[in-house]
């Protein structure tokens, strides 16, 4: 059976050297940005005020609406339920199809001012392991317990990214320790509307109700 190890981050942000004044040099640029700057731009809000309960926006809903004033577009991409995509690639191609159904119905050129540009960036990870190791699920939910909260969202929401298969890498441990039910359980929590420290209650309640078969 193999260990469960935790590890936790530290990000370094980088300029791509890619800038949008408008939405159709916004679509160009979606269109070719990695899959770790559309990751950086709908999920560095949830890590960066995990103290707070997040609004459903990123980045890119919020210069269409407060730099280009196209309230319309800004609505539909703030609406957007990222938990709704089980992969990155997924949410990339979704933005781009919202954002050309927009200028078809509306091809007007907005354009930001010189300096209101949208500049897209990504994160370098720096992967730091823990000594924590986990080889019984009693033995994960204790150190889950207390991990940081930086540990935690490496471990579900950066997972995303890394896997890219729809799971993050609690569930695929549990599935990998024959626990599927636990691990489908985790995958149907949306970690998206609670704060990192919610979301680590919710995690232990599932655990604990699992742990006593």
């Amino acid at each position: 059976m193999d260990d469960f190890r935790f590890c936790t981050k530290l990000d370094q942000t980088l300029l791509l050297g890619m800038k949008a004044r408008s939405v159709h040099e916004l679509l160009q640029c979606m269109r070719l940005a990695p899959r770790s700057s559309i990751y950086f731009h709908t999920h560095r809000f949830l890590l960066t005020h995990n103290y707070l309960t997040p609004e459903p926006s990123n980045d890119f809903a919020y210069w269409v609406t407060e730099v280009l004033n196209d309230h319309t577009l800004g609505e539909q991409l703030s609406n957007i339920d990222i938990i709704g995509f089980p992969t990155v690639t997924d949410l990339q191609r979704h933005l781009v199809s919202l954002i050309e159904r927009h200028l078809d119905d509306d091809p007007r050129p907005r354009q930001c001012v010189q300096g209101e540009e949208f500049h897209f960036m990504a994160s370098r990870l720096f992967v730091l392991q823990t000594p924590l190791f986990a080889h019984t699920l009693s033995e994960f939910a204790e150190h889950l317990a207390h991990v940081s909260v930086a540990s935690l969202y490496y471990h579900v929401f950066d997972a995303r990214l890394r896997l890219d298969n729809g799971e993050n890498d609690f569930s695929q441990w549990f599935r990998s320790q024959s626990l599927s039910t636990l691990a489908d359980a985790v995958l149907r929590l949306d970690p998206y509307t609670c704060t990192l420290e919610g979301l680590r209650k919710r995690l232990l309640v599932l655990i604990g109700g699992y742990d006593k078969h």
